[in-house]
């Protein structure tokens, strides 16, 4: 893989931390994409977007905070094994949801069986947290391979990797 460098010699990955303008316009943007991302999946069941959607949002603005700051900076941030936590906990979110209706007498992801006396209290409150699951885990498997890209490109940068 060839490493692109900039008429100076420095690695493209490294001319990011030059740039003042984006880096202050990333810093701006960020919280908002978050926010927006924490409202898609908060409001998926009741309209367009989700967990899986609202997830690939909340990856973005921390796949954008390592593409403008670096990504030893995100890990820095946000240590591996957070992300590695937050994976777990997402897919036991949204399995320990199913298993709840299960013991309560119905399917898996019967969301009815988690009220039984309030149904629609129980399908309201079933796919908020599978929605919340998967959020959770999207978000955390995104920014996973993003990581791992990067540190795969580093090794290949270094010459470690052919």
């Amino acid at each position: 893989m060839a490493d692109t460098h900039d008429q100076s010699g420095t690695p493209a990955g490294e001319q990011m931390s030059q740039q003042t303008l984006i880096r202050v316009i990333a810093k701006m943007t960020i919280p908002f994409i978050l926010v927006f991302g924490c409202y898609v999946i908060l409001h998926g069941e009741l309209g367009p977007g989700g967990g899986f959607q609202g997830g690939v949002i909340l990856a973005a603005a921390f796949i954008l905070y390592g593409l403008v700051f670096g990504a030893d900076e995100l890990r820095r941030r946000i240590p591996p094994p957070i992300i590695d936590a937050c994976m777990a906990l997402g897919a036991l979110l949204y399995a320990g949801v199913g298993l709840a209706s299960v013991l309560r007498g119905g399917t898996f992801l019967d969301y009815g069986m988690l009220e039984p006396d309030h149904a629609g209290d129980g399908e309201a409150l079933g796919m908020a947290l599978v929605e919340y699951g998967v959020g959770i885990t999207v978000c955390s498997v995104m920014v996973t391979i993003y990581l791992m890209i990067s540190e795969r490109r580093a090794t290949v940068r270094r010459g470690e990797v052919r």
